[in-house]
Formats: C-alpha cells, sequence, structure tokens
C-alpha cells in the first residue's frame, strides 16, 4: 500500500508490544489522532508484532543540498523519505528554506525548526544562514529567528578561520552570554554547531541547552554539560565524513591534521559522554554530505558505540519526544508509530523492514 487517506469513519485499531516495557499496546487510529478509548466500529488492522513510536531525526535539514537552490517541492520529497524509513518527527536545526509549507501535508514529518543558522561572514558555508557584519548583533538575531522557529535557535560555534587556519570560535562569551538570555527570554532554547574543543567552554559556560556534533569535548567539559543539563546530538554517521572532509582542505594543513584528530577520538569522547550521563539523541545530519532516509544508519552506529539496541532505539524515538514535547503514542497525540514484525531490541534490522509506518493517520509501506 503506499501513501493515502483513510476515510473520515475508516478508525483503525492496532495491537502490539511495546519493546521498551514488554507491554501490549493497543491503539485506535481516528483521523490523524490516536485515541487510547475502544471504538466499537474500528476495524482491526494488526493484532502482533511491535508497535514504536515514530523515529526522530534531532539533527536534519530537508532545506539544504549540496549546490543549495532547493526548492519547497525538492524538500517535500527529502521529507518524504526521511518519513518512509521511520522518521516522523525532524528537528530541523537550521535552513536557508522556510519549510512551514510543509506542515499541511499529511504525509510529511512533523517539525520543529530551529529558523536559520546565525554565523559571521566566511564563517559558515556560503549562503545557509545569516551573516551578521556586527557579531554583538546576536542576541538580537537569535530573537529574530526563536519567533521564525518553532522553540529553537541555532548558531555555529566554530568553523574554519581562515586567518588562523584551523577551526576557531565565533563569539565571545559576553555575546553567548547575550544570546543564550535573548532565546530563553522568547520562550525558545539554543544549540550550538561545533566541531572543535576551543569554542565549547564559553558555549557550555553560557548555558545553551544543546551541542551538535561535540567531536572535541573533553572529560571535565563533559562533567559540567552534565551538571548543567546541556544535551548533545552526536551525528555519527556525519562523523564518519570527518577524514573526507579534511582530505579536501590541502590550503589548511593545521585544519586537516584537527579534524582527522576529531575523527580518531570520536568514538572515546562519545562513549565518556554516555558514560557520564549526557543525554543524547540521535540525528544524521541529512541535507549536506548525509542523504536523506538514514535514521537506521544512525541508530545502528549509537547502538555499536555503547548504547545497546534498546539504549539507541530510545534515544531516536521515546527520548527525543519527550524532549522536544512531543507526543508518545498517548491520548490526543498525532497518529506517527512504527510496526515491526519482530522485536528490535533483538535485531535492530527489523526496522528496515517494517510492516507498517503509519504517519499522522496515514500509512506508508
Amino acid at each position: 500500500m503506499g501513501i493515502g487517506s483513510a476515510p473520515a469513519d475508516d478508525v483503525r485499531h492496532y495491537r502490539g508490544r511495546d519493546p521498551f516495557s514488554d507491554e501490549q499496546i493497543d491503539l485506535w487510529v481516528v483521523g490523524d489522532t490516536i485515541t487510547r478509548e475502544p471504538v466499537a466500529s474500528a476495524r482491526t488492522v494488526l493484532d502482533g508484532g511491535w508497535i514504536i513510536p515514530g523515529l526522530v531525526d534531532a539533527h536534519n535539514h530537508v532545506g539544504i543540498a549540496p549546490g543549495l537552490g532547493v526548492t519547497i517541492d525538492r524538500a517535500r520529497e527529502y521529507a518524504k523519505a526521511d518519513a518512509r524509513a521511520g522518521t516522523l518527527l525532524i528537528r530541523e536545526v537550521g535552513s536557508p528554506l522556510d519549510t512551514h509549507p510543509l506542515d499541511d501535508d499529511p504525509a510529511c514529518p512533523r517539525f520543529i525548526r530551529s529558523g536559520k543558522h546565525i554565523a559571521r561572514p566566511k564563517r559558515y558555508l556560503r549562503d545557509y544562514g545569516v551573516d551578521l557584519e556586527n557579531p554583538d548583533e546576536l542576541a538580537d538575531e537569535v530573537t529574530r529567528q526563536a519567533r521564525d522557529g518553532d522553540g529553537w535557535v541555532k548558531i555555529v560555534g566554530d568553523w574554519i578561520d581562515r586567518e588562523v587556519g584551523d577551526l576557531a570560535p565565533l563569539w565571545t562569551r559576553r555575546q553567548l552570554d547575550a544570546a543564550v538570555a535573548a532565546a530563553h527570554a522568547e520562550g525558545a532554547r539554543i544549540t550550538a554547531h561545533v566541531f572543535g574543543s576551543d569554542a565549547l567552554p564559553d558555549l557550555i559556560g553560557a548555558g545553551v541547552d544543546c551541542i551538535e556534533h561535540g567531536t572535541g569535548l573533553t572529560a571535565d567539559l563533559v562533567d559540567e554539560m552534565v551538571e548543567r543539563s546541556i544535551s548533545l546530538v552526536p551525528t555519527l554517521i556525519q562523523v564518519e565524513n570527518f577524514p573526507g572532509i579534511a582530505d579536501g582542505a590541502d590550503r589548511f594543513p593545521t585544519y586537516q591534521a584537527n579534524m582527522r584528530k576529531l575523527y580518531q577520538n570520536a568514538e572515546a569522547v562519545f562513549a565518556t559522554a554516555r558514560e557520564a550521563g549526557i543525554t543524547m539523541f540521535a540525528g544524521t545530519d541529512a541535507g549536506g554530505f548525509v542523504e536523506h532516509g538514514r535514521i537506521v544508519d544512525e541508530i545502528v552506529a549509537m547502538a555499536a558505540v555503547g548504547f545497546g539496541a534498546e539504549g539507541a532505539l530510545r534515544a531516536a524515538s521515546v527520548a527525543p519526544r519527550e524532549w522536544l514535547g512531543a507526543g508518545v503514542l498517548g491520548e490526543g497525540d498525532r497518529a506517527d508509530f512504527i510496526v515491526l514484525d519482530d522485536d528490535p531490541r533483538e535485531d535492530l534490522t527489523t526496522l528496515r523492514r517494517p510492516r507498517s509506518i503509519v504517519c499522522s493517520g496515514l500509512t506508508v509501506s
């Protein structure tokens, strides 16, 4: 069956097991919504198998592709590719394209956006975001982006500085303190792209809410993130591209060496973060070097760095949904869930063979 809309009076009943509790789940889908109250007229379309909440890609850019120029129709294709892979909630951490029109398409995942990236001229990918000529205007721009987003703002914390020839911070601690305060005053949370180490102390000290990538974390910074309840989205399959990024930067040998070192140390860094208790979520960084529809690859990679199958699955479903304030198969939640034939705790590859994916009440399979 492809994507299609069920008649309004076609109520469907799904019965399966929850892999996190081993308990039976009964869901009734009415339109695009879940109810836990039995509906006498419902068709039982599943009686057996496993049911998990729709997967979450906590670092995704459907409005970005190599070469830029993404149209809303192309972004829709990317979003649907993610949905077909089981991603039914996307935290879009920066996009030059306004993807709000996708909210009206029930075959697309739900979005929680961060507005545009905020960077400085020649200190990030060209035309991806807002380039501030005056870095003291960071807080004002954070306020603007918070009002354009869905409760998040994204800043670029470090990028190559051509004069230094290596990764370097974009902002001072004073500017970051003001930016965090501005985001929180708007009721938004603020996250930062960071590859290296030098930008992290000021970002963490200023109290950002999340770090993206985080390959430069040290043991003391990990401890501070735990103390401050700062989350981490490690984007493991993106980190695999670091050697290739380094290979393409022959003009900057110091930067090349740093990127290769970050790559070599990444597994140990993320293991330290996990063991210390940093809350970590699955994110693919799809939209640039990474194709859309790869959330299962990220889950498998998280399992391999010590999360195990259940921990990795939780970091891509229940945990980020709670973190983002999205539904977890509760009464009145949007009907976003996956039906599996086998227990994913025993075999994560079953996520690549779903019996059914239900996106906003529509069936994708």
